[in-house]
C-alpha cells in the first residue's frame, strides 16, 4: 500500500505501457490514463465512486470522474507534479478495476 506522505514516482512511457498491459481497456493519451465503464444502473456507478473515494483519500490521489448516467469515465494524472502519470495512477486504476468487477459480479 502506498503511504499518503510517500512521493509519487513519475513514470516513463515504457513504464506506463507496461503497467497498462495489466489494465485491459485503459488508454494513455495527453499525459493521462483513462477508461470508461458502463454499469447496469446509475446506482451501481455511484456505488463504485463511493467505494473508491476513501481509498483515494488514503493514498492522496484522486481521479477526474465524469458521470454520464450509467457510464463513468475515469481520467488519472498527477496535476501537482505537472500533469504526469505516476505509479499512483496505476494503483488507482487497479483499484477501480477491482471495485468494478466486484460490483458487476453482484
Amino acid at each position: 500500500m502506498i503511504a499518503k506522505n510517500q512521493k509519487p514516482k513519475i513514470l516513463s512511457l515504457q513504464e506506463i505501457k507496461k503497467g497498462l498491459q495489466k489494465l485491459p481497456g485503459w488508454k494513455y493519451r495527453a499525459n493521462k490514463i483513462s477508461k470508461q465503464f458502463e454499469f447496469k444502473s446509475f446506482r451501481q456507478g455511484i456505488a463504485l465512486v463511493n467505494k473508491l473515494a476513501p481509498f483515494c483519500d488514503r493514498i492522496d490521489h484522486h481521479p477526474d470522474i465524469h458521470i454520464n448516467y450509467r457510464k463513468i469515465l475515469f481520467e488519472l494524472t498527477r496535476y501537482d507534479i505537472g500533469g504526469k502519470v505516476t505509479d499512483r495512477d496505476l494503483v488507482v486504476a487497479g483499484e477501480i478495476e477491482r471495485l468494478y468487477r466486484k460490483i458487476e459480479n453482484n
